[in-house]
């Protein structure tokens, strides 16, 4: 049986590329003194500036903003670490978010099915909630926390056990869906089942070693919840 389900954002319920591209643009062209500077800054983060797409290391996948300004510390002297991800997250804030799939009838369906459903991502709260709310789903989540909202950042499964604990959910009873390994060794470590989707940047073969199944997106999720509460 199946109570729940907590997503990841960033690759999950938004198209990474097109979500988190356009932002790396803005980021380092507000941070770089010349073309050089600029082309060391999207090393350290992970950017390929030609392809216009992320390499498969970024932090920018999964890490958190503090995370993703520790590797651009060296090449910004005159900022902090802190001052780096103040003005990451800021510019998170307004970042235009593109939807994997419709969301809002996806996630309603999976209402209408008798789950309650949470987010959790590497991303800081604020953020969070302001693309959840520019693409009118705010409702649709019972619990949304970021990295800053005091239960720790994956893959610690801190965000995950105060889903459960917050709604009375057994854990082996709520579904992590996520596109990256950090979501998914979270969800092992919070003992949850594991959906990997494949709309993000890592790869079938990266990720069904530690996911119970690998859909192609979100929009699968409902039948595959419908078949294992038939078994």
């Amino acid at each position: 049986m199946i109570d729940g389900v907590i997503f990841d954002k960033d690759g999950t319920l938004f198209d990474f590329r097109k979500s988190w591209g356009a932002w790396s643009v803005r980021l380092l062209d507000s941070l770089a003194r010349d073309e050089a500077h600029a082309e060391a800054l999207a090393q350290a983060i992970g950017y390929d500036r030609a392809s216009q797409d992320f390499l498969p290391h970024s932090p920018v996948i999964a890490a958190t903003a503090l995370e993703i300004a520790a590797e651009l510390v060296p090449f910004l002297p005159e900022l902090s670490q802190e001052d780096i991800a103040e003005r990451m997250n800021a510019m998170a804030h307004s970042a235009r978010m593109e939807e994997v799939i419709p969301l809002r009838p996806a996630l309603l369906a999976l209402r209408e099915i008798g789950l309650r459903i949470g987010l959790a991502t590497n991303d800081t709260e604020a953020p969070a909630k302001a693309h959840l709310a520019a693409h009118d789903i705010v409702d649709m989540f019972d619990f949304v926390a970021g990295c800053d909202s005091g239960h720790g950042a994956k893959p610690a499964p801190g965000m995950l056990l105060a889903f459960a604990n917050q709604h009375g959910l057994t854990p082996a009873r709520v579904v992590m869906v996520g596109d990256s390994r950090h979501d998914l060794i979270a969800g092992r470590a919070a003992g949850m089942q594991t959906i990997a989707v494949l709309t993000g940047i890592a790869t079938s073969e990266e990720l069904a070693p530690h996911a119970d199944a690998v859909l192609p997106d979100i929009g699968a999720l409902k039948a595959w919840i419908l078949a294992r509460r038939a078994t």
